[in-house]
């Protein structure tokens, strides 16, 4: 199942539960705005080349718009429809004062050179620079962009609007990036599995941890997990997997993988098959890599007790089954990942203020937000008597809901 059809899935179930009629139902599904531009850009040969990019603003019931562009080969609107809904409940679950949008360009960011990326990028900025905006729809980097990328819609945006730095967020540090923004999706999932594991009696000290994917995400809760006394005792990423049951030194192979760009030939852990990295034995799963990675054909074989969904959509509808018949606890995506969202919420709100936080305070914030957030949707999951994914879709569609009821927009 696609990432669409799932999220559509999980959205019916929490207005079943919710008691929605079916015309607010529908209102609150369908997309406000989805925008297909064409870029064509010189590229440095002298040849011209064209791109397709997509902006779906899918709500702004709660707030501006918000959610990430990204550059990859194989964007299509179906998933940029999926990630913009799954935005609009994930910042209602962490609630903060914004709605859901996705964007990206069909293109392999490796191939094109660091000029012909700014060049597409600003004609991008172009076509949709009076759809976005400080107070309208506010983006920020995804897969295959980057705070070079923001920097350079920053500058474009601004050509047509004046000086606006809360028009994005994920930006340079230089240019009114938030202190924090970087860790942030890896230290809210820390703080998520902290509040789960304090439900359950147990802390991160002591706990085993298997982490599938080392970038941006996995990277970062890797080391805060490490610093908390957690072990993490295998990590897999593109290049392979490593695994050492006494725990790997996060440290030693934070120098590693900067040397050889990726875990595989880590000195002082041995080399597994990838593809067993999620049925390895662990206290602790956390998938921070792409979707659709615990599917029915894995889902018996893992071992987990829990699992934190530090991806998007990682696990199926028909392994969650499994799962559930198991015992496995599943911390789901749209909160356990929330953690970015929230710190590029701090960003705007800097932005708009001109006033700029220290990073101390930057983590505090993430973490009241990110253990609110938690009681909140445990607060639904007693009310329906439901999992905790079912309690962050109710509590992501309620609030939503009567956002869009309280400004008389249903149907």
């Amino acid at each position: 199942m696609n990432a669409l059809a799932a999220t559509n899935r999980n959205f019916k179930l929490a207005t079943r539960l919710l008691g929605l009629d079916s015309k607010l139902e529908q209102s609150l599904l369908i997309p406000f705005r989805e925008i297909k531009v064409e870029c064509t850009i010189p590229k440095d040969d002298g040849t011209l080349a064209s791109f397709v990019g997509f902006r779906v603003q899918h709500d702004n019931a709660r707030g501006p718009m918000k959610g990430g562009i990204r550059y990859h080969p194989e964007v299509d609107p179906d998933e940029v429809n999926a990630l913009a809904q799954l935005m609009t409940w994930k910042t209602a679950v962490a609630n903060i004062p914004y709605g859901g949008a996705k964007g990206g360009i069909g293109c392999s960011p490796s191939d094109l050179s660091i000029s012909e990326l700014e060049r597409l990028t600003r004609v991008f900025t172009q076509k949709i620079h009076d759809l976005i905006g400080i107070h309208t729809d506010v983006p920020a980097p995804d897969m295959g962009t980057n705070p070079q990328t923001m920097a350079w819609i920053l500058d474009e945006y601004s050509k047509f609007h004046g000086h606006s730095p809360a028009v994005v967020t994920g930006k340079p540090i230089d240019l009114g990036g938030s202190l924090g923004r970087d860790a942030a999706t890896g230290r809210g999932a820390l703080f998520a599995t902290e509040a789960l594991l304090n439900e359950h009696g147990k802390s991160i000290a002591g706990q085993r941890f298997v982490i599938q994917g080392f970038g941006n995400v996995g990277s970062w809760a890797a080391k805060l997990i490490n610093e908390q006394g957690g072990k993490v005792v295998a990590v897999s990423d593109i290049t392979g997997a490593i695994k050492n049951e006494k725990g790997i030194d996060i440290e030693s192979l934070f120098k590693h993988v900067k040397e050889n760009r990726g875990v595989k030939g880590f000195h002082d852990a041995h080399s597994i098959d990838a593809n067993s990295i999620l049925v390895e034995d662990c206290d602790v799963l956390i998938p921070a890599a792409l979707g659709g990675v615990i599917n029915k054909d894995n889902a018996n074989e893992i071992k987990a007790k829990y699992i934190i969904e530090a991806a998007n959509h990682p696990t199926d509808p028909e392994a969650d089954e499994i799962l559930s018949k198991k015992g496995v606890t599943i911390l789901p995506d749209i909160y356990a990942n929330s953690g970015g969202v929230t710190v590029s919420y701090f960003e705007w709100v800097q932005n708009i203020q001109g006033f700029m936080w220290d990073e101390e305070k930057v983590n505090a914030e993430l973490k009241t937000y990110m253990t609110r957030g938690f009681k909140d949707v445990k607060d639904m999951c007693k009310t329906h008597n439901c999992d905790l994914r079912m309690g962050a879709f109710t509590l992501g569609v309620n609030r939503v809901a009567r956002a869009t009821v309280l400004r008389g927009w249903e149907a």
